[in-house]
């Protein structure tokens, strides 16, 4: 089969057969990209159909931005495996040593892993959420008030300075409360896990110091690890073990490592997107939250800005025909929420100014393989923006929506910061009375149970980093 490619270039002629490596992909993470993705996934879909060739730093890969396409793959996971050992270019040594994606991807975690170990370390996965998740256990009742304490205390922090300000939300609020519940959640011992939190950021950030923070990070992680072996409590990193006690401490840890980066990172860009929705006057948006419909207008924020915007690779199990193209054995391929849910096919049918929206999205993945987190990500999120607007008389944004500045990875997109203007609400201006150390979804509180560790607190790199941010007038 050829295929004739119409483009703004003129017409090229593609063979339908032609392997990944002869077709010169064009770079994907660019310029465009880093300030206008949408327009990438335009320029891709229609010079290439529901499937495209992309050049990821040097190392070719199709990219699926077909909302169907994107179905067939996620939804089989035998014939679109993860697992790098099914990368053949990779096997056959033709992935450089210093790719820079590389990392990322060779922390063999329940998000990466294939082969037959996965659906063992899924299950208990799964087991050692439920009691995040289930809302028949008392543990979610208790996640939840934690959530909303732990919101307060960081909106009460904000305001230290009077009832009104300036503040960057995302650094200040978005980013830090799924980080701190996340913290919460693995069980570290007093405001130990402040600094962790810290090391997480530096690691997202990818900065100069992401080194050092990442091998700090897992050096933390690996202590908590083993503290939890000796002495189990009621946090996920203990029911983990006890739903699959062959782990070692050194996969506890990437484990672990996984909630901790994927899951806050995720649920920091979710809060602050539905923020900016809401604050940019989407009427439907309002609409839903107004009707005490957080859920609906984060699903409807998801769909036009989801915070995961490529999924890790999977790999072609055999040839196998999809979109306009063959895709080989063993070939890397990345779907795209971000473009699926730009495909005519599914956003022509979601009204863009209904109020109830669909729930077909596909921010949390589909299939098999959905993240296994979704139910407590999606709560995190409500909670947060629910206590936003609940606590603020007024929350302005300080800059154009236009102007907002972006930060694009090859997996997540999100706002660099989040410039607002706002005042508490009048009758609110103190501390909540709630404690997030005695609303936790750690063990049951009892008249004996020592008050939190203020000081312990305020003298973490957490609470020294976003009092900073208050000092600074930021």
């Amino acid at each position: 089969m050829v295929r004739e490619i119409r483009s703004d270039e003129g017409v090229s002629v593609d063979p339908g057969g032609a392997r990944l490596e002869e077709l010169s992909p064009e770079p994907l993470l660019t310029r465009d990209y880093e300030t206008r993705p949408s327009l990438v996934y335009e320029r891709l879909r229609q010079r290439h159909g529901a499937v495209a060739p992309v050049d990821l730093l040097g190392v070719p890969a199709w990219l699926v931005l077909g909302y169907r396409e994107s179905l067939q793959v996620l939804q089989d996971d035998a014939g679109w495996p993860k697992g790098l050992e099914n990368w053949r270019a990779r096997t056959e040594g033709r992935v450089p040593a210093d790719w820079p994606l590389g990392p990322s991807l060779e922390v063999n975690h329940v998000l990466i892993q294939g082969g037959p170990g996965y659906k063992s370390l899924r299950t208990a996965w799964d087991q050692a959420l439920k009691p995040f998740q289930d809302p028949r256990n008392p543990q979610t009742k208790r996640l939840k008030a934690a959530v909303t304490a732990y919101a307060d205390e960081l909106i009460t922090l904000m305001g230290e300075g009077g009832g009104t300000g300036l503040a960057d939300l995302s650094a200040q609020f978005s980013r830090p409360l799924p980080l701190m519940v996340a913290s919460h959640l693995l069980g570290f011992p007093g405001s130990q896990g402040d600094d962790a939190l810290m090391d997480m950021w530096r690691v997202l950030d990818a900065g100069p110091d992401a080194g050092p923070a990442l091998d700090r990070l897992l050096g933390a992680l690996a202590e908590l690890a083993e503290l939890k072996l000796k002495t189990p409590g009621e946090d996920f990193p203990s029911y983990l073990l006890a739903a699959h006690p062959d782990l070692s401490l050194d996969q506890l840890a990437r484990e672990l490592f996984m909630l901790l980066g994927m899951t806050s990172d995720h649920v920091g860009i979710l809060i602050s997107n539905t923020v900016v929705e809401v604050l940019s006057g989407e009427d439907s948006v309002r609409a839903s939250l107004s009707a005490g419909m957080v859920r609906e207008a984060m699903n409807r924020v998801v769909m036009r800005k989801p915070p995961l915007v490529n999924f890790v690779p999977r790999f072609a199990a055999a040839d196998s025909r999809l979109g306009d193209y063959t895709i080989r054995a063993g070939d890397p391929v990345w779907v795209s929420s971000a473009a699926a849910h730009a495909d005519p096919l599914f956003a022509d049918h979601v009204a863009p100014t209904t109020t109830v929206s669909t729930r077909a999205h596909l921010s949390w993945g589909a299939g098999p393989r959905q993240c296994p987190a979704r139910e407590l990500a999606s709560t995190v999120a409500a909670v947060g923006v629910g206590r936003l607007f609940e606590r603020f008389a007024h929350l302005d944004l300080a800059l154009p929506v236009d102007q907002l500045p972006w930060r694009s990875s090859p997996f997540m997109r999100g706002l660099r910061s989040l410039p607002v203007r706002y005042e508490l609400a009048p009758t609110d201006r103190q501390p909540p009375a709630v404690d997030p150390a005695e609303a936790g979804a750690g063990a049951e509180t009892t008249a004996g149970t020592p008050a939190r560790d203020v000081s312990a607190r305020q003298r973490s790199s957490l609470w020294r980093y976003l009092t900073g941010l208050i000092r600074s007038g930021r």
